[in-house]
């Protein structure tokens, strides 16, 4: 059995991450896979665990000292995460 419309490989990934509402979810993984890149290796080495929940990123440092920094740099950073995933995936940024 044929069918009367083919669509690309390309098309078809899109229709199922929209039908399966993946869009959010991959764009986090993408910011979260881009931390080092984002903020520096110096700042990276120190992060223990980082993760996104309900629009929020959540950080774990290891450094007060980088704690310190990037509570003066949040918006900014959140303005270049945001810009980065091409929408407003993160609206707040927790650093512990």
């Amino acid at each position: 059995m044929r069918r009367s419309k083919t669509i690309s490989l390309a098309e078809a990934l899109q229709d199922y991450i929209s039908e399966m509402k993946l869009g959010d979810k991959l764009s986090e993984v993408g910011l979260i896979s881009s931390w080092e890149e984002m903020v520096g290796r110096a700042i990276s080495s120190r992060t223990k665990k980082i993760y996104i929940k309900d629009q929020i990123l959540y950080v774990h440092l290891s450094s007060s000292v980088v704690r310190n920094e990037l509570l003066m740099l949040r918006n900014a950073l959140k303005d270049r995460l945001n810009e980065k995933a091409g929408k407003e995936v993160i609206k707040d940024i927790v650093l512990k």
